[in-house]
């Protein structure tokens, strides 16, 4: 399980699929028993093709089983959305750029319809010093910047349709760095917005 995923997304009553998965194969072999008893040609022709169906249903449900349980991996997967800061912002800015509403917009009609968990949008930056220019419109710090752009990123969100009430925005400046922000490139990287489902 990727990291940063612990406990979340443990709706999926996997108790439930045994259960019934157990319940079919009590039949299955409640069935073959009767096989075995002193029956009629026809009789014995009937449970034999009653069989066969439960065999089918048996291989349907653990097909479906396999095929649920490959899905919650990939929800657990995907359950950290982590797009650039670059691709939504203009440097120095909090103000969503046209492009970077395109990407939130995806992300946000695929959750909202269906929103029943919150949503954490926490903004990230690198570890360079806050510029003359931001801290005179009152941004004095890395930690500051990324609250204002981890809230536009939840208020352009919400007018896409999710609940107000379940998306909550944090801002944590340059903690928590991805890569090294002693090159360009990992400075780029540890300019993000990171958009988690919670329990």
């Amino acid at each position: 399980m990727p990291a940063g995923t612990d406990r979340r997304f443990h709706e999926w009553d996997q108790p439930m699929f045994n259960v019934a998965k157990g319940r079919l194969t009590a039949v299955l072999m409640v069935s073959a028993l009767g096989l075995t008893g002193c029956v009629s040609k026809s009789k014995f022709d009937d449970l034999q093709a009653q069989y066969g169906q439960l065999q089918q249903q048996n291989a349907s449900l653990t097909q479906q089983l396999d095929s649920a349980n490959a899905a919650v991996a990939r929800l657990q997967g995907a359950i950290k959305y982590t797009v650039n800061s670059d691709l939504l912002f203009a440097s120095g800015s909090w103000t969503m750029s046209d492009r970077g509403k395109q990407i939130i917009a995806g992300f946000a009609k695929k959750l909202a319809p269906t929103m029943q968990h919150h949503l954490l949008v926490a903004g990230y930056t690198d570890n360079v010093p806050i510029s003359p220019a931001l801290a005179a419109q009152g941004v004095t710090s890395n930690e500051i910047l990324s609250q204002k752009r981890a809230e536009a990123v939840r208020d352009f969100i919400v007018s896409q349709g999710a609940n107000a009430d379940l998306v909550e925005a944090k801002g944590f400046g340059e903690k928590d760095p991805v890569a090294s922000n002693k090159t360009a490139a990992g400075r780029a990287k540890n300019r993000r917005v990171e958009l988690s489902i919670m329990n």
